[in-house]
């Protein structure tokens, strides 16, 4: 493998949002997600890797090897089907198959040897009169257990959830075009926070990566996707999303010199604007790092 990855990684990536919906419930009407008992915002695991697969997409023009295989409208049981024309798979023996296609998977799908990817996604089934939908359901590449794991982003303060009722003025057919009232607006509703600090812990594995793959050069691109993703993902509902700070701490050994929490508990963002007041951009936070007495072996990096 080259360019092998030696090195067990933590970090800690801060982002903000302003006047914006970070990551809406859909069991909520797409208010922005909380924690109900504490009103601390929350963004989910998956949402953050859709932005970074976005960007890599983005980047890469979904090409091997660093094409997606969770995208929109991809049919996950073609693209293994797709696996065993390869030929390191054809000339395996049968029950070598799917080792054989899980590896192709790893070797041409970014996300796949990055997250990892559930890729038996079909029933098999044994008849004489299978379709053809049928035999692609029985071809799997097995599991894939990524490398990098990622934490719910959860804010540093509680959020407050805005509601807001917005109108379409034109209209979709000729019928509400002719009522008789003349009032052919139609209502919506959006919700935005005002202004929200998040905070999400990841985890890098070595071992994991060597198993998947995962490079150097796959850990630069995930960096820089942290870094830029929010660039290329604007929205009328995350218009200011933007990447405050990524401290990474890396290990000198494939295992780890340090628990993770003792690393990533040396990382805070601190509320500084005045407490009768509600914070509305960063400068009412200070981001503090504790440098010191750095366990042996562990290297702090700040990259943003």
């Amino acid at each position: 493998m080259e360019n092998k990855l030696n090195n067990r990684y933590d970090f800690v990536f801060v982002f903000d949002v302003k006047d914006g919906n970070p990551n809406g419930d859909p069991d909520a009407g797409n208010l922005p997600r909380i924690d109900p008992e504490t009103s601390m915002g929350l963004v989910t695991d998956v949402c953050l890797k859709r932005k970074i697969r976005n960007y890599v997409s983005l980047v890469k023009n979904n090409t091997a090897p660093y094409d997606i295989f969770i995208k929109e409208k991809a049919i996950l049981n073609n693209l293994i089907e797709k696996s065993y024309d390869d030929e390191s798979v054809k000339k395996v023996p049968e029950k070598e198959k799917t080792e054989s296609a899980r590896a192709v998977m790893c070797r041409d799908y970014y996300d796949v040897r990055t997250f990892g990817a559930v890729m038996s996604t079909g029933k098999k089934k044994n008849s004489d009169n299978e379709s053809e939908d049928d035999k692609k359901l029985k071809k799997t590449a097995g599991q894939v257990r990524g490398p990098i794991q990622m934490t719910f982003a959860r804010s540093v303060e509680p959020i407050f959830s805005q509601e807001h009722t917005i109108t379409r003025m034109a209209v979709a057919t000729e019928k509400e075009a002719d009522k008789q009232n003349g009032d052919n607006r139609t209502m919506g509703k959006k919700f935005t926070i005002p202004y929200g600090v998040y905070c999400t812990h990841g985890f890098i594995s070595a071992a994991l990566a060597n198993q998947t793959g995962f490079s150097e050069e796959d850990l630069d691109l995930f960096w820089e996707a942290l870094a830029n993703m929010f660039e290329h993902d604007r929205s009328a509902a995350r218009g200011e999303m933007t990447a405050r700070a990524l401290v990474v701490f890396k290990h000198d050994s494939t295992l780890g010199n340090a628990a993770a929490h003792s690393l990533l508990e040396r990382v805070k963002v601190i509320p500084i604007h005045d407490e009768n007041s509600s914070a509305r951009q960063w400068s009412d936070y200070k981001l503090v790092i504790d440098k010191d007495n750095m366990p042996e072996g562990v290297v702090m990096q700040q990259k943003i």
